[in-house]
């Protein structure tokens, strides 16, 4: 018996038409970054930031209509839903996916929120992929998130300057079982919860809950361990990175590295992208590089394949390595193998 395979049926986006230009962030830093450091070191040119009306959730749906939309698949034949945005939506304590299947029509679809920072995406392709693998009842998963915790940042703040390229934005991707196209391989992720208080909102959480002394302030995000997290993450980053690199490509039927022809990876500075790049053995033109939209979060992966797709750099049998991490600290990748699927033989 032929053992089933997860597919790629689609992907969809939404990014709101409003955009902080490198000029404007910087003024916003009342003049401690000039727009040429802002481009050259945090990487953007501009980020796109959502309006009032524009909420995470709502941004969420919208990519999962593009995503159906662009298919023609229909939502009444989706079976779940997982939502991979974040938890920074209209209403706190609500399920953001059964926002999602409401909005989409999946009415024959139960939804899960899964969270994991900017590692969400990945991490959700993986239980996607899995679910379908171990539940004969699940076929089809529609995976959608949205993101703008960037009204989080204070660009005033130079402690959070690592944090200035966040912009907002959302993403969908439809997988289903015995699609034979763009084939969702292997999966790794590595934890370090020692460095879990290094980052995050100190303020409106049950240990510091929102009151009238401190309202004017909390929506701050902050590095709460500035010394201890530039320590641990120079000594252990890169190294947990490729080692989840590494073990996606190997589960994904002995790949290595050089198996690799797109890098799908989270948006961070140029040095980094450029030496991330130079360890596979890739070029500038086996990526996209997201200095027009900044750091979208979860969404950037999914955000790369798109424009990879539109500028031709990813065809039929393009093996994709998608790269993330998410403050806690959580290192992830994934491999996905575009284009039709081709057995021993074909």
């Amino acid at each position: 018996m032929a053992k089933d395979i997860v597919g790629v049926v689609g992907t969809g986006l939404y990014i709101p038409d409003n955009y902080w230009t490198a000029e404007y962030c910087a003024e916003l830093t009342g003049g401690r970054w000039t727009p040429e450091a802002i481009v050259e070191k945090l990487g953007f040119k501009r980020k796109p930031v959502a309006r009032n009306h524009e909420g995470t959730m709502w941004m969420g749906a919208r990519a999962a209509e593009d995503c159906l939309k662009k298919t023609g698949y229909d939502p009444e034949k989706i079976d779940v839903v997982l939502w991979f945005g974040e938890e920074w939506k209209e209403y706190p304590l609500t399920t953001a996916a059964l926002y999602v299947q409401n909005e989409i029509g999946a009415v024959n679809a139960w939804g899960v929120d899964v969270s994991n920072r900017c590692a969400t995406f990945i991490t959700a392709l993986k239980m996607a992929k899995d679910m379908i693998i171990a539940d004969e009842s699940i076929n089809t998963i529609m995976l959608a998130g949205g993101y703008r915790n960037n009204d989080f940042i204070n660009l005033s703040n130079p402690k959070v300057s690592m944090l200035y390229s966040i912009g907002s934005g959302a993403a969908a991707m439809l997988i289903t079982r015995n699609h034979h196209e763009n084939e969702v391989l292997g999966h790794h992720l590595i934890g370090d919860g020692s460095l879990f208080h290094t980052m995050g909102v100190p303020i409106g959480g049950t240990a510091q809950p929102i009151t009238k002394d401190n309202v004017d302030n909390w929506m701050s995000y902050e590095i709460m361990d500035v010394d201890f997290m530039k320590e641990k993450l120079n000594s252990v980053s890169m190294k947990n990175w490729f080692k989840c690199v590494d073990q996606s490509l190997e589960k994904s039927g002995g790949l290595t590295r050089q198996n690799v022809d797109y890098l799908a990876v989270t948006q961070f500075k140029r040095s980094m992208h450029d030496f991330m790049l130079e360890e596979y053995g890739l070029q500038e033109e086996n990526s996209t590089y997201l200095d027009e939209y900044g750091h979208i979060g979860q969404m950037d992966q999914i955000l790369s394949i798109e424009l990879g797709l539109k500028a031709g750099k990813i065809k039929d049998g393009t093996v994709i390595s998608l790269v993330g991490a998410g403050g806690g600290y959580v290192w992830a990748a994934g491999v996905i193998r575009w284009g039709k699927i081709k057995r021993d033989g074909e």
